[in-house]
């Protein structure tokens, strides 16, 4: 995938950054100047920390790897959505953290390329753990040029989750798998005064569900032009644009999807109002026990002539990876230690047992705690995987297709007009 940043973009666009209110969140520049100087402190800025699934866990083995390693401090600067932009802010003031913990998506995807983190490949076989990645990970983090962007560790399964007692009630006996059955499942939900298919129309959830569906009629390699380019006029994407209007104008989605977002679908399927939602593993971690104990996982279901044969889920490997900075570079012996402890099986089993995390590498652990999330491991090929359009997507259009995913998402907005929309989104950037 060619960048859309160049080294001049790159430091161009961090220029108009909110430094001011970006680097408190760093701990000030003195506390990064004081652990850029410091050999005994690794500085790493991670999500995990938040809300996000996983933090305890993490939070957990650091105090173990700092029982493990005396002489080695990890001090941990926390972000959540905003970890991109605070990232490149400290980069440009060359007082970038030494390892970053953060997705493969919009902004990252320019970082190796731009030089604001190192190709890994080499560090990788240095240090003996290629062996402890799963293959469609590397092939997932590695650039057109053949550089690591970063150490995969996190994953995500992304299935549908299908509440079985609300279909029951409906007078559904069993999980749809093609478009007809999911209108007439919706219906009969609707009549019950149940939400059908809840979904972030207005945010990230939104804009995979329709990217999925829009896959129906297009092949792998089909799906990759589509979303690199921004030419929705093939006619298997024109197909899977004309389905997904279909479905929305038969009333499949959750009223007024277009202003619903990632928490409003979470809760709207947790409470039992909705009976179906489009979940990633981290949201299939937290249905309560109750509608838990009668959900059905499955994929998408689809139209005739589709270019799957079952119904479909996404599937990804870059969920959050350990990338390491220039300013890592310099503590290679220290981020050495640090990976490889976290690739240390007992570490990585541990995310999956207490947080219920998809991880990128190989392991036998299961989320016995997490039977939904298990679930969705186990689904193999029972279910067809589309692409996830993330890593084709150039950044500049990342946002704007979330503006787009919303118009998409309004009833009665026609087929041209998602289409129009969603190429607008590329052009616009």
């Amino acid at each position: 995938m060619r960048s859309s940043l160049s080294r001049r973009g790159f430091l161009a666009a961090g220029s108009g950054l909110a430094t001011a209110a970006a680097l408190p969140a760093l701990s000030g520049c003195s506390t990064l100047a004081s652990a850029d100087s410091d050999p005994g402190t690794l500085l790493v800025h991670t999500q995990l920390g938040t809300t996000a699934p996983g933090s305890a866990t993490y939070t957990a083995v650091v105090k173990a790897f700092h029982k493990e390693n005396p002489g080695l401090r990890v001090k941990n600067l926390v972000n959540g959505d905003d970890l991109p932009q605070v990232y490149e802010t400290s980069r440009l003031a060359r007082k970038e953290p030494d390892v970053v913990m953060v997705n493969l998506y919009d902004k990252t995807l320019a970082w190796t390329d731009v030089g604001a983190t190192v190709d890994v490949k080499g560090y990788l076989d240095d240090w003996g753990l290629r062996e402890r990645v799963l293959p469609a990970a590397l092939e997932e983090w590695t650039d057109s040029k053949g550089r690591l962007r970063a150490f995969p560790y996190f994953a995500t399964n992304w299935p549908v989750a299908y509440n079985t007692a609300l279909l029951e009630r409906a007078g559904v006996d069993s999980v749809p798998t093609t478009g007809d059955q999911l209108i007439g499942t919706a219906r009969k939900l609707r009549a019950k005064g149940v939400a059908p298919v809840t979904v972030g129309g207005n945010d990230w959830t939104g804009q995979k569900l329709l990217a999925q569906i829009i896959q129906t009629f297009l092949t792998p390699d089909e799906a990759r032009k589509v979303y690199a380019t921004g030419d929705f006029s093939g006619r298997g994407a024109r197909e899977g644009i004309d389905y997904f209007v279909q479905l929305r104008d038969a009333g499949v989605f959750a009223d007024k999807a277009e202003g619903l977002t990632s928490d409003t679908m979470t809760t709207q399927y947790n409470t039992e109002a909705a009976a179906i939602q489009s979940a990633m593993s981290s949201a299939l971690a937290k249905v309560p026990a109750g509608p838990a104990g009668h959900t059905e996982i499955g994929g998408w279901p689809l139209a005739p002539g589709a270019s799957h044969s079952k119904p479909t889920i996404l599937r990804s490997y870059t969920l959050i990876g350990f990338w390491i900075s220039p300013n890592g570079v310099k503590k290679l012996p220290s981020v050495e230690k640090f990976l490889r402890f976290m690739y240390q099986p007992d570490v990585v089993s541990r995310f999956i047992t207490e947080s219920g995390r998809d991880m990128a590498l190989v392991t036998d652990t299961v989320s016995k705690e997490f039977p939904l999330v298990a679930k969705a491991q186990q689904l193999g090929d029972r279910v067809g995987q589309v692409l996830l359009p993330d890593l084709y997507v150039p950044p500049t259009a990342t946002q704007p297709l979330i503006t787009a995913t919303s118009t998409a998402f309004t009833r009665g907005t026609s087929a041209a007009a998602v289409r129009s929309a969603l190429e607008s989104a590329y052009r616009t950037a």
